[in-house]
């Protein structure tokens, strides 16, 4: 059945932050240190595992003060930033210097690759009058992201948690979404790769569609084969 509305997820289902490796070791150029590959990989496996990566898995043995603050992250900026900057001191980074520029570096632009298929596809929509949305947990702004790869011109409005202070699975903010689609919830897809939190879109009875959130060179095109199924 063809659906007049997409809502889409962020990470991991329209674009994917660069690996732990490439996040570290950019920083680190950035700042005149040179790390050894070996010590490079060690530590990014290290911050990955305990949870201090943003986007990454969750926190593991962070403490109950730090898990809890993960947990509630992307309901504004403020708390983002304290999780993420205090996973990395609890990791124990050797160079605390970095902290403050590593949280940095995940925000911007270069630090997000489309898959490959991202901008077929909204395009695809746009092309058969589908209105888009993007909703995202996450904390501080993407339309940047979406500016950089040329691709804002797809994306007819954003739905962010931390502007509003609501989490998927929350129904609030998928609901926010379509009154900003300005159509009801069963016109209106649901497109992510998180099978709690995006789910919550069913609530609406917006029907809900998953892909895998998979670096993008071994992803090329999951997006495209929804387009069925969507139009």
């Amino acid at each position: 059945m063809a659906v007049k509305g997409c809502m889409f997820d962020f990470n991991g289902t329209l674009f994917h932050l660069e690996d732990a490796e490439s996040w570290l070791r950019a920083v680190a150029e950035e700042s005149g240190r040179a790390l050894a590959a070996d010590e490079l990989r060690r530590w990014a496996r290290h911050l990955t595992d305990f949870g201090a990566v943003p986007g990454g898995p969750a926190p593991r043995d962070a403490g109950p003060e730090l898990t809890a603050l993960w947990h509630e992250r992307d309901l504004d900026a403020v708390r983002h930033r304290a999780a993420y900057t205090g996973l990395l001191r609890a990791a124990g980074l050797p160079w605390p210097e970095l902290t403050d520029a590593l949280y940095a570096r995940h925000m911007t632009p270069p630090a997000w690759q489309p898959y490959p298929d991202t901008q077929e596809v909204l395009r695809t929509l746009r092309e058969h009058g589908v209105r888009v949305a993007v909703v995202s947990n996450i904390g501080y702004d993407l339309r940047p992201v979406f500016r950089h790869h040329g691709m804002d011109g797809y994306v007819d409005t954003f739905v962010l948690s931390y502007e509003h202070g609501v989490q998927k699975p929350d129904e609030r903010l998928f609901t926010l979404a379509c009154e900003r689609l300005g159509l009801a919830g069963p016109d209106v897809a649901m497109v992510g790769d998180d099978r709690v939190a995006d789910a919550g879109a069913a609530a609406l009875g917006s029907p809900v569609h998953f892909v895998d959130p998979l670096p993008v060179d071994r992803r090329p095109d999951a997006l495209r084969g929804l387009l069925d199924r969507l139009l």
